[in-house]
C-alpha cells in the first residue's frame, strides 16, 4: 500500500503523477528529451543507462520497464532482453560497446553520488570517443533516474510482480514516448 492516497492499481510512477498532475508534465518532458530526443547515443543506449541506474537503486518498476524499453529498441526478442539483463549483472563483461561501458561506469559513479565521478572516468569515456554531450547526458540520465527511482519507491507505489507485465509498458515507452497518456 502506498504511503499516501494514490489510486490503487496504477503502477509505479503513474500513481504519483496522477496524484499531482501539475508536476507530471515537466517530469514527462524531461524523460522524453533524455531518452528519446535527438542524440548521438541511441534510444536503446539511453534506456540501458536508465535501467542500469534503476537496477543499482533497486527500483524494480523503473528497472524492469526501462529494461523492456531498451530491449524493444534493440528488437524486442529474448536475446535483447538477455543482453540488457547481462548489462545489469556485470556491465564490464556484457556484449556492449566499449563506449557504453565507459558511460555506464560514469552512471554508476553518479548513482553513488555526483562527486564520485573522477577526471579519470571522463578521460576513459573520451578515450572511447564519447562526446561532451554524451557524457553530459549520461550524467543527467543517471541523476534523473535517481530522482525518478526515489519518487517511485519513496511513496511505496504499487508495482506489478510478474516481470513479463513490464514488456507491454516497455513497448509503449519505446514506440510512443513519455509525453502521452494512453497507458495510464
Amino acid at each position: 500500500m502506498a504511503h499516501i492516497a494514490i489510486e490503487e492499481g496504477i503502477p509505479g510512477i503513474l500513481g504519483p503523477m496522477k496524484f499531482r498532475p501539475e508536476t507530471t508534465k515537466p517530469l514527462r518532458q524531461l524523460a522524453e528529451v533524455l531518452l528519446r530526443g535527438d542524440n548521438s547515443l541511441t534510444r536503446a543506449e539511453r534506456e540501458t543507462i536508465a535501467a542500469f541506474v534503476s537496477s543499482r537503486n533497486d527500483c524494480r518498476f523503473c528497472q524492469l520497464s526501462h529494461s523492456a524499453a531498451a530491449a524493444e529498441h534493440l528488437g524486442g526478442d529474448e536475446f535483447h532482453y538477455s543482453l540488457i539483463d547481462s548489462v545489469q549483472a556485470d556491465f564490464l563483461s556484457a556484449r556492449i560497446s566499449p563506449k557504453l561501458k565507459a558511460l555506464l561506469a560514469i552512471a554508476a559513479k553518479v548513482q553513488q553520488g555526483g562527486k564520485h565521478v573522477t577526471p579519470q572516468d571522463i578521460a576513459a569515456a573520451r578515450a572511447q570517443e564519447a562526446s561532451d554531450r554524451e557524457i553530459h547526458d549520461t550524467v543527467l540520465i543517471a541523476a534523473a533516474f535517481c530522482m525518478f527511482n526515489r519518487y517511485v519507491d519513496g511513496l511505496a507505489t504499487w508495482q506489478p510482480q510478474d516481470p513479463t507485465d513490464y514488456r507491454e509498458m516497455g513497448k509503449l515507452m519505446a514506440h510512443s514516448g513519455y509525453t502521452r497518456t494512453e497507458w495510464e
